[in-house]
């Protein structure tokens, strides 16, 4: 089995609106006359973390500035870019663009915007996917990283005995 796709957003996941600015975030002026951008900088090493198991894939309307941004922020190397259509876009055309990228591989997509169409396209995968819900005005916690790490280690074939 080919090693699992783990597709990434920025707003709303590594980078909470909505609310208050959680704890553990700083926020920092990158876009101006825009809102300030929140970063978590334990999230990079979780991200990193997740590399491990997972080829991790940008997905994001960020594009490339995940990489040029929050990616230094974050103490991250540059990351695949899944290319997201000009802002604003809905949510629901990021589908057609995971499902390209995931075709046959088993994927993991975390985001706070998974639309029904996500979920359908999810559902109707014969391949291993899941689908990790983000709180946007919280961001991405741990359980979530975990979730996916433990399904991904579950995927792996067993180990052959040798003799």
């Amino acid at each position: 089995m080919p090693r699992p796709l783990l597709l990434l957003d920025v707003d709303g996941v590594l980078n909470p609106y909505g609310g208050p600015c959680p704890p553990g975030y700083t926020e920092h002026d990158l876009f101006p006359g825009e809102e300030p951008v929140r970063v978590n900088r334990e999230h990079g090493a979780w991200i990193a973390e997740l590399a491990g198991e997972f080829d991790v894939t940008w997905a994001t309307g960020w594009n490339d500035e995940a990489n040029s941004v929050l990616g230094p922020l974050l103490g991250l190397p540059a990351l695949p870019v899944l290319t997201m259509p000009p802002a604003p876009f809905s949510a629901a055309d990021k589908v057609p663009r995971v499902a390209g990228l995931a075709q046959d591989r088993p994927a993991v997509w975390i985001d706070d915007l998974l639309t029904a169409a996500a979920w359908s396209w999810c559902r109707s995968r014969t391949t291993p996917t899941l689908l990790v819900p983000v709180v946007p005005a919280a961001g991405l916690a741990r359980d979530a990283v975990d979730q996916a790490l433990v399904w991904a280690r579950a995927l792996r074939p067993p180990p052959v005995p040798s003799n």
